[in-house]
Formats: structure tokens, sequence, C-alpha cells
């Protein structure tokens, strides 16, 4: 099959406008970064930071994950069914970017002069506090920009924007921890007081773009949705589950996620302790440097991720994008060296730009199935499918961030000391560079079996437009 710009070019009508398409991007910061950012702290700021164990940061991580799963689909359904002069989305969208500001300071405000198991319950409270703030946004924006438009490359170009916009203000935020040591936010203080005011920064970055894009960006087929029946939440999870296109693109985009959070934070202990010998302050320098590198690739990496959807289609990029991620673990295996701490930027980039194509083209191609269900059930699910796609990946995530904490313990990692064993540090690496690249050998195979093609994505969207122009002539 044929697949290129020439055999399919986006209709005027559905063309996003830049002001939309930047407004909506903007939203991104919140998913990207912030969200983002809270894995790649707590175990620094909680175990580094406070001394609390390992497996018990990995509990307060996987805790919300499971609360996750119960508010993700119930936040879809709602949002699915809301009807009113502001639409079913944007209300969510400004009312949670607020409650996302401010749950964020308080989550870090971790009172010091608490017990270890005090601390670690107050950091659980606020984090749920701060997930449900995060399902209240990020659900109703995801499903926003799964029916801003109708054309598959469009869909790309959306969410590109999104990745682009998003990753631009993500920038600031690998430099957290680091700013978390500087005297204009730790004072006379550690890390931990540092991170407390850090968050304030964080908090403030979120409102502008949060606001936007409830304010400037418009919702699509209004009028239809609004004749459309309300569908209780049982039946359209019954339905979201069932469909096969859907759980064949869960369990690539599944097994990859898995593979990554199973080792989520490894690379920092690796980082301070095995490049820098315990010296955390000098490894957060590097790990700031990491992480604003990891944010420009992902920025660069749109330019390429939308001429290559558009040559060989979203399937293709997507192999692409696992293949760049499995070669920067391979690449690990030699980057990782305490004579030149910095060659781990060179996975680093490579790992970015894979994972923000996957990523990218996974929220593209959730939109694609919720148009062939559409076309089978004559009903949009945008809130449903996106709720339950993300439902699989933060089950994921929960569980994978409790065997994260169990892998340390397992190394023989000793938060109290700086040089640890031979041992340690061996196994650290070998699981942190391994586990991901046998779950990405098992999303390979399942992108062979996935069966929307740009033809067929092309097919269904010609039979919707002509079942809507019957529609709305009747």
């Amino acid at each position: 099959m044929a697949q290129g710009s020439e055999h399919h070019k986006t209709a005027a009508r559905d063309r996003i406008p830049w002001v939309q398409l930047i407004a909506y991007g903007m939203g991104g910061f919140v998913p990207i970064a912030l969200f983002n950012s809270v894995g790649q702290l707590s175990g620094l700021i909680l175990n580094v930071g406070l001394g609390i164990s390992a497996i018990l940061v990995g509990v307060a991580q996987m805790v919300p994950r499971f609360w996750d799963a119960i508010t993700d689909p119930i936040m879809g359904h709602i949002s699915d069914n809301t009807r009113g002069r502001w639409g079913r989305r944007r209300p969510y969208i400004f009312f949670g970017g607020l409650a996302v500001s401010v749950s964020f300071v308080a989550m870090w405000s971790v009172p010091r002069d608490w017990t270890g198991p005090a601390q670690f319950w107050y950091f659980l409270s606020m984090s749920l506090v701060f997930y449900t703030a995060v399902t209240m946004f990020e659900i109703p924006h995801g499903a926003l920009g799964m029916e801003m438009t109708d054309d598959y490359h469009e869909r790309t170009r959306l969410f590109s924007a999104k990745s682009l916009i998003g990753n631009v203000g993500a920038i600031i935020t690998p430099w957290f921890y680091a700013m978390s040591h500087w005297d204009i936010f730790k004072g006379s203080g550690d890390e931990v007081d540092g991170m407390r005011r850090v968050s304030y920064v964080a908090a403030a970055m979120v409102l502008v773009p949060a606001f936007a894009c409830a304010f400037l960006c418009k919702e699509r087929h209004i009028k239809q949705v609004n004749s459309q029946d309300r569908e209780p939440l049982l039946v359209s999870l019954r339905r979201t589950g069932s469909n096969r296109t859907f759980l064949i693109l869960v369990g690539i985009v599944f097994s990859t996620v898995m593979g990554f959070n199973l080792v989520n934070g490894i690379a920092n202990y690796i980082a301070i302790y095995y490049l820098y010998g315990g010296d955390n302050d000098t490894a957060s320098t590097l790990l700031g440097y990491n992480g604003t590198a990891w944010a420009v690739t992902s920025v660069a990496a749109v330019f390429p991720l939308m001429f290559m959807s558009r040559r060989i289609g979203k399937s293709k990029t997507m192999t692409t994008a696992i293949l760049l991620m499995a070669g920067a673990q391979v690449l690990k295996i030699v980057c990782y060296n305490p004579s030149y701490p910095y060659l781990t930027m060179i996975p680093t980039v490579l790992l970015a730009a894979g994972m923000l194509m996957f990523f990218t083209l996974a929220s593209a191609m959730v939109a694609d199935v919720c148009d062939e269900d559409e076309l089978k059930t004559g009903t949009r699910s945008e809130g449903s499918y996106y709720s339950v796609f993300w439902w699989f990946m933060k089950m994921g995530m929960a569980f994978a961030y409790l065997i994260a904490g169990i892998i340390i313990e397992m190394t023989g990692f000793d938060q109290s000391i700086d040089l640890q064993s031979d041992r340690t540090l061996l196994l650290l690496r070998v699981f942190e560079i391994g586990l991901p690249i046998g779950l990405c050998i098992l999303s390979l195979i399942l992108v062979r079996y996935y069966p929307l093609t740009e033809a067929r994505a092309y097919e269904i969207k010609n039979a919707l437009d002509k079942r809507r122009e019957i529609e709305s002539s009747n």
C-alpha cells in the first residue's frame, strides 16, 4: 500500500487553527512535565533525602496508580456524558489545572519534624490528591485532542504540538532536583526544603497553559454529541474493552511502558552511586543536563516524527521509535562509564527521541480507534477510550513502581552509605538495561498485528463523513 501525503491531503475543514493548536499544545505541560517529574523525584527526595525505605517509596508511587485505575474511567465517563454550554471537556481542564497547581505544592511540603512513617503517609495522601487532579485535567484534555479533527495526519500534527510545546516547558523540570540544591531554594536546609520551594515555581508554570487550553480550544461535533444518549459506565467500559484493535494497541504501549517503569528512577541511582561514588550534589548536575538533553531532543524529534508518519504511516514509525529505545538501552552498556559520565547523554538523546515518537503516535492512534468504534456503534466515546487506555498504562506503572522498589532492595542498595558494593552497582545496571530491552521486543511483535493502516483509517473517515451528511440533511 502506498502511503504518503500525495495520496491523502488534509482537507481545509479538518485543519486546526494555529491558535487552537498552540493552546492545546500548551496543555501538554501537565502530563509531560509535572506528572513525570514526580516519578523522577520521589526516590531522590523520599529515599535519599528523608531516608524512607525504597520499598515504601515504591508503595507511595504504586498506590496512586491503583487509585488512577478507579478515577480514570470514571472521569472519562463523566466527561463523555457531560452536556452544557461549555462543552464536555473544557470545564474540567480549567478546574483540573487549578487543582494540579495547588496539590503539587502540598505534595512536596512534607513536615520535617514528623517521624518517617508519618512522612510516608503524608506524601502518599497528598499524592492521591495530586493524581486525582491530574486525572481531572488530563483525561478531558486527551479526549479533547481526539475530537478536534477527524483527519488521520492532522491528529498526528495536533498531538505533535502537544509533545513539542509540552517538552519546551519541560526543559526546566529535569533541573528541579538540581535546583533543590541551590542556595536560593534550600537556604540553610537541604534538598527536601529546596524541593518545597521549587514546587512554587512549578505550580505557577501550570496555570497559564491550563487556562489557555480551557478558553481557546474548541470542541468538535457539539451538535451530534448533545443529541447522543448518555451511556451507563459499565456498558461503555465493556464496549471499549472488547475492541480488538484497541487491545492490540494497548498491548504495544503497555509492554514498552512496563519495561521502562520497572526500572524507573534506577538510572538516577546509577548516576549518583556508580558514576559519582555517592556524590549527589555533583550527580544532580549531570541529571539536570541529561534531563535538558531529553527535553530538547523531545522538542526536535517532533519534526522527523511528522515527516516519517506521513511518509511511512504510524505503525512503521512506531516500530522505528521502539527500535530507537531498545538501541539506547544497548548503548548504556558502554556509556555507563565513571571516567566519562557525560557519555550517558548519548543514550538519553536516542531514548528521548524514541519515547517522544512512541507516546505521540499512541495518542493519535487511539483517536483512529475511536473513529472505528463510532462507525460500528454510532457513538463518540473519546473520554472512555482515552481513560481506559491510560488505565492499562497506570496499572502497569503501579506494579512496576512496587517491583522497582523490590529490585533496588534486591541489589543490596543501602541509602545510608555513599560507596555501594560492586555487586550492587552491577545489578543496578543489569536490571536497568536489560528489562526494557526484553519488553521492547514484545512490543515489536505486537505492532505486526495492528490493523489500522492509513488506507483503512481514511476509509472509515469517508464512511463517517457520508453518514453525518445524511444525518444533517434529515
